[in-house]
């Protein structure tokens, strides 16, 4: 959302957590996740005893922050000239919502493990070598996705990278636990993920290195020799 694999960059979960702080609106949600079959407006607004265009405003709101899918369908069951216009409803979508200070990719590493154990499973190939793959061409992809070069996709993604002289640190690692508890492996994918950036970014300034330290990510940009 590096959330998971998709082409955008991660959602704002914080604004869509924010969203649920509002009381009618956390009602309507739940209201909604709790029902086998879509819900429309009206049903809404008569189980909450809400004014219909509240209960729209509401539902609308949670659709535009990926809370809640909107479905069209004729709850006469005619179909045809003289059916009239389908419903709007409204479903719970799929997406799951966390959020985290400072920012985490937990999903990231275990998509990424899982594929690589997958792999290796079929092909025999040993799973860091795999994951290590694998998290290279993760890399290149977001890194040729990055049009502002791969120090912007990596402040998007929640390393925090930040200049110390000529050498671009990362401020917070996005696997931290996984990487107090296996930093040989989560260290390395990291490392191939940023090296696997730099190569499609079209940023020849820098190369990645390992250099674990207390406090950032084991991974720095050093200047390319």
């Amino acid at each position: 959302m590096l959330v998971d694999h998709s082409k955008d960059a991660p959602r704002d979960d914080l604004s869509a957590v924010a969203a649920l702080d509002e009381p009618t609106r956390r009602r309507l949600y739940e209201h909604v996740a709790r029902s086998t079959d879509p819900v429309g407006r009206d049903e809404a607004a008569q189980a909450l005893g809400l004014a219909r265009q509240t209960a729209a405003f509401h539902l609308d709101r949670l659709a535009d922050e990926g809370l809640l899918d909107v479905v069209y369908e004729r709850r006469s069951g005619r179909t045809g000239p003289g059916a009239g216009r389908p419903a709007k409803l409204y479903r719970r979508s799929e997406r799951e919502v966390g959020v985290s200070v400072p920012a985490r990719q937990y999903e990231l590493a275990g998509q990424l493990l899982a594929e690589a154990v997958e792999e290796s499973d079929t092909t025999g190939e040993p799973v860091r070598a795999v994951l290590y793959r694998k998290a290279a061409a993760l890399g290149e992809r977001l890194g040729g996705e990055a049009a502002a070069g791969v120090v912007d996709m990596l402040e998007r993604y929640g390393f925090e990278p930040r200049h110390e002289g000529e050498t671009v640190v990362l401020g917070n690692c996005p696997f931290h636990l996984l990487a107090r508890k296996h930093a040989e492996t989560v260290c390395g994918m990291n490392l191939h993920l940023l090296r696997g950036a730099l190569a499609t970014s079209g940023d020849t300034a820098f190369q990645a290195l390992l250099a674990p330290a207390p406090g950032r990510c084991c991974v720095v940009l050093e200047p390319a020799s």
